[in-house]
């Protein structure tokens, strides 16, 4: 069927971050574009000082490092498919579980969660020699997730054990980690962070790429966590505690950091012995001592004490207005001020974290909701929680995890949300990396990683539920599966380019939905997939249509065949003054002819709806 001119096609790939670059270094240097091309001459010039020159230079690279960069660019032809029927609270949640390459799943994100995200935790694999490392196809990412995970054939295996012995072991462990790194680092707020777990075998890695994709300004941390119970004797040199994190900010200027709650022993330093109207206080010296330094100068109170020159923490004038204020109390040759409990704003957070749990306990909260030790490189719950804390989540703020494994993170907001009332969302993201063989998990039915980090929110959510029967936390999610495209001519096969030219009068595979047409729609358009979606009937002359409303009139979809022109002007119908519908999708095949397509445009256009797409 011939397209009319006048509607437009939706486009099938993911957001272009080639162009997308270009077209910001466009806002920030016009001037260094000619007919469309940047000259580098001129954008030198505009750089001035801030060009490297010399040929020797500090640089970070490695085998395969081009390509990584690359890859983080190459657009993607998948979509997202929704299963209603693996999710929790699906009609109502905000919360969503994707499963499928990360690396695709990133990329499929850009259009509807650009800057939109605030925080990001990963734990990704520590490269220790056993772990899986996903190696990438730059011709077809998408059709080597797809042998991975067993939907075309069994040649190769992508996902394989990075040993030591690899001539390229921290190579390979690095080109899996750029394009991610890159493409997650678009998702951010101007306002978010990045926490990501690591231990000794990359962390060093970690930080150089980091300083790369985040900018080295905008390091904000790199601090220790103490995963063991006690030491291990049986270590050959040290006994190894620690594991680390490091944290980086999108913008440091921009960077709210939370406060965390008054420890238990510092609040016991509180009181209010002399019954000071302002509530209970601790004492805080402000003379100088040892090498702190200071203002020198010696002070009468206004109560008449006297105190000889000496260094003070606090300048004169400083001084007389505690004074004035009642803060000072003078204890001999010794003045405090007093520091009041109503005006603390939070403890700081620190690099140190011998107080977030450890593995065994996180082997324990697992354990205790499976009853058995269905996952064995689990973070605790309080680790997580204190990273939510510190990022500073506020209102239906979203936090990524796109290495989720069991879903800690998920549990994690579950329970912060339970606990304080907020309203914090989470995407987790898992590749269907399968579980052992002879693992107790697999024994118990779980094939996969993603079958357990499911589980396990159904199981947090309803044991969330029972304990706070009251709680209005978003205790649900919605499952999607990471697919190709839904669209024959999105995803053509040269190899058996007649028959797709023959069978492309139909566009869309056999085996998909409306439904997963809809939320294709959405990715490529670049909206959230957690928007409120309601299915309508369109009635007309004694025909009923299924429609998509989208977000009360955001998008209206319509996927049905042999519409007519009063159908059309059914859904134009539903745009009013007060909510205008802003856009309509169809099929291709959804018209008749060309001439009921022109007409139902035109109806659609007296309506005032102009974005009018076909797919």
């Amino acid at each position: 069927m011939t397209q009319a001119p006048d509607i437009q096609a939706l486009s099938g790939q993911s957001m272009n971050l080639t162009e997308h670059n270009i077209e910001q270094l466009k806002q920030f240097f016009p001037n260094v574009f000619t007919e469309g091309k940047i000259d580098f001459e001129a954008l030198k010039s505009e750089l001035g000082e801030f060009t490297e020159t010399d040929n020797e230079r500090y640089q970070f690279t490695w085998n395969g490092k081009e390509q990584a960069k690359r890859i983080a660019t190459t657009p993607t032809l998948g979509t997202l498919r929704p299963a209603p029927e693996e999710s929790v609270n699906w009609d109502t949640t905000e919360n969503m579980y994707i499963e499928g390459d990360n690396l695709e799943v990133l990329k499929l994100l850009q259009k509807s969660y650009f800057g939109k995200v605030k925080m990001i935790y990963i734990d990704p694999p520590y490269n220790t020699g056993k772990d899986f490392v996903y190696k990438d196809d730059f011709k077809d990412n998408l059709a080597n997730y797809q042998r991975l995970t067993g939907q075309k054939d069994k040649e190769g295996n992508p996902l394989t054990t990075n040993t030591d012995s690899s001539g390229r072991y921290h190579s390979n462990w690095l080109n899996m980690m750029y394009p991610r790194l890159k493409l997650a680092r678009n998702l951010l707020k101007d306002d978010g962070v990045i926490f990501i777990s690591i231990d000794d075998n990359e962390v060093h890695n970690l930080r150089k790429v980091c300083d790369e994709i985040f900018g080295e300004g905008n390091f904000v941390a790199n601090g220790t966590w103490a995963r063991k119970r006690g030491k291990d004797n049986s270590a050959k040199y040290f006994s190894r505690n620690h594991e680390y994190f490091i944290c980086y900010a999108r913008n440091l200027n921009n960077l709210s950091f939370g406060r965390l709650e008054m420890p238990a022993q510092t609040r016991k330093a509180y009181t209010n012995r002399d019954n000071d109207p302002r509530g209970d206080h601790r004492l805080q010296g402000i003379w100088a001592r040892g090498t702190q330094g200071g203002s020198q100068y010696s002070y009468k109170s206004k109560s008449g004490d006297f105190f000889e020159e000496r260094l003070w923490l606090v300048g004169q004038t400083t001084m007389k207005a505690l004074d004035d204020d009642d803060r000072l109390v003078f204890v001999g040759d010794k003045v405090y001020k007093k520091l009041y409990l109503s005006e603390y704003k939070g403890d700081i957070p620190e690099t140190i974290w011998d107080d977030a749990s450890n593995a065994a306990n996180a082997a324990d909260e697992i354990k205790e909701m499976f009853n058995f030790q269905v996952f064995d490189t689990v973070k605790p719950i309080p680790y997580l929680i204190k990273m939510l804390k510190i990022g500073n989540l506020n209102n239906k703020d979203i936090i990524l995890d796109f290495f989720s494994g069991s879903a800690t993170s998920a549990h994690a907001v579950m329970q912060l949300n339970t606990e304080d009332s907020g309203n914090r969302k989470f995407i987790m993201v898992q590749i269907p990396e399968p579980t052992l063989e002879k693992s107790e998990a697999r024994k118990s039915g779980y094939k996969t990683i993603p079958e357990i980090g499911k589980e396990r929110i159904r199981r947090a959510s309803k044991k969330i539920k029972e304990e706070h029967p009251n709680t209005q936390a978003d205790l649900g999610f919605k499952v999607f599966k990471l697919d190709t495209s839904n669209i024959k001519k999105w995803q053509p096969n040269l190899e058996e380019l007649e028959t797709d030219l023959l069978s492309a009068v139909d566009n869309i595979l056999p085996d998909r939905t409306s439904q997963d047409l809809l939320f294709e729609v959405l990715i490529k358009y670049g909206l959230p997939l957690t928007l409120p979606i309601e299915q309508i009937s369109i009635q007309n002359n004694g025909q009923t249509y299924q429609a998509w409303n989208v977000a009360n009139n955001a998008l209206i979809a319509c996927f049905d065949e042999n519409l007519t022109t009063d159908a059309v002007q059914a859904i134009a119908a539903l745009s009013t003054p007060e909510n205008p519908v802003l856009r309509v999708v169809f099929r291709d095949t959804s018209f008749q002819n060309d001439i009921t397509k022109t007409n139902a445009i035109q109806r659609l256009k007296q309506a005032g709806i102009e974005d009018v797409l076909s797919i």
